[in-house]
């Protein structure tokens, strides 16, 4: 018996991975500080809870359109009209099961073998591994430190070969919190018209920024509609990663495809978790003001943290709930760290190789954990480091951008 040949093109998401090394690790009784898994801590808010379960007493328990609810595709229409600035006719909205089936349908819909994609370095590793699986050529664009993790748009020109199909951007970002600027927006979709690209534009992060920190979506610029898909969803805005609740907005001429590829794969999202997407979208927001204000604090928290360890330097990200901090000054790489903290210090970060090349000395911490459990960690982290690596006791000068 064997698996299909294109099984060994695809790859994985390490988060879901590492998260399952460490529940074994507690099993035996040790003591674990979670810094892997990108999920909000927070609940669900509950109006939100309060409407789904609603729905639930109301019979929504049966097959929903297969495109989403049609009060929920309006609601976000209406939404993406207040925030982004696009007037979006609700038929092109479509409500998928997670913000992964947004990409999934972009690929499927657009990517035959051999076209390349280019993917962010480091970024969401999905992105790469359902290119690879559909027969595209991933081409990375590196994603810096030193350019406060934004890619650079006059390397990213070099990529585009004639067979450039798709360009993937995040912002902000997954796994470095890094922000686009409007000017870097706009130069990307200069380059999208005169290349004839198309767009995935992955704003999940949308709605968690700091500092005054500027969304700007790229099909929002003109020309712009018609090239990009907007994926979003309701994960990590409201707290509701179970609820496998994500969108899609698509040019008109895509739209037929997006609706032919949800009924051949899941028919619909769950109809009583849309109730309750509706209410997230056209109830109170404070619950989602109190959390990002919550997590620019625990920001806070780790980057002063971090940056006071021997060997480490963490930028200061604007969105998101990440830092991707550099630890080349620690004498280890970043798989090896991630290692070694996991099993001789009971703290789970992820290591930067797992959202490419470029993290090769980094790793990825989320901060979605209680300040307190995040004070811990730090504490666990610098009593490794200034143990086990040569820099002890002397901080490197801090890298541009810090």
């Amino acid at each position: 018996m064997r698996a299909a040949s294109r099984m060994s093109s695809i790859g994985t998401e390490t988060a879901f991975e590492a998260a399952a090394r460490a529940r074994a690790l507690e099993a035996t009784g040790r003591s674990i500080v979670h810094l892997e898994i990108g999920e909000p801590d927070f609940d669900t808010p509950d109006n939100v809870r309060a409407a789904a379960k609603r729905a639930l007493d109301d019979g929504q328990t049966h097959y929903p359109p297969f495109a989403g609810l049609p009060l929920l595709r309006a609601a976000i229409a209406e939404d993406v009209a207040e925030r982004r600035g696009i007037r979006v006719d609700p038929a092109n909205v479509f409500v998928t099961v997670g913000g992964k089936g947004v990409m999934v349908y972009a690929i499927l819909a657009l990517v035959d073998p051999g076209d390349e994609v280019i993917v962010p370095d480091p970024g969401y590793p999905i992105y790469d591994s359902l290119t690879r699986f559909v027969g595209g050529a991933s081409v990375p664009v590196p994603i810096r430190m030193e350019r406060d993790f934004r890619l650079d748009v006059d390397e990213l020109e070099s990529l585009i070969t004639p067979r450039t199909r798709l360009l993937v951007i995040n912002s902000p970002a997954n796994p470095t919190g890094g922000v686009l600027t409007r000017a870097d927006v706009e130069r990307i979709a200069e380059l999208a018209s005169r290349h004839d690209l198309m767009v995935l534009s992955d704003e999940i992060y949308s709605r968690i920024l700091y500092d005054g920190a500027e969304h700007v979506s790229i099909a929002s610029l003109p020309g712009m509609a018609d090239r990009t898909i907007v994926l979003d969803g309701f994960s990590k805005t409201y707290a509701m990663t179970g609820w496998r609740l994500g969108y899609a907005v698509v040019p008109a001429w895509l739209s037929k495809a997006y609706g032919t590829l949800i009924i051949n794969t899941v028919s619909g999202a769950t109809a009583f978790a849309q109730a309750g997407a509706i209410e997230a979208l056209t109830g109170p927001q404070a619950a989602v003001d109190a959390m990002v204000a919550e997590f620019k604090a625990r920001r806070d928290l780790v980057v002063d943290g971090l940056n006071a360890i021997p060997g480490i330097d963490c930028h200061r990200p604007q969105g998101a709930f990440y830092v991707f901090p550099s630890i080349a000054g620690t004498g280890f790489d970043g798989a090896t760290l991630a290692d070694r903290l996991l099993h001789d210090a009971g703290v789970c970060v992820l290591a930067g190789t797992s959202f490419g090349g470029e993290g090769r000395h980094h790793i990825r911490i989320s901060y979605a954990n209680s300040r307190e459990n995040l004070s811990e960690a730090l504490r666990r982290i610098e009593a490794f480091v200034r143990e086990h690596g040569p820099a002890a006791g002397v901080k490197p000068a801090a890298a541009s951008g810090s």
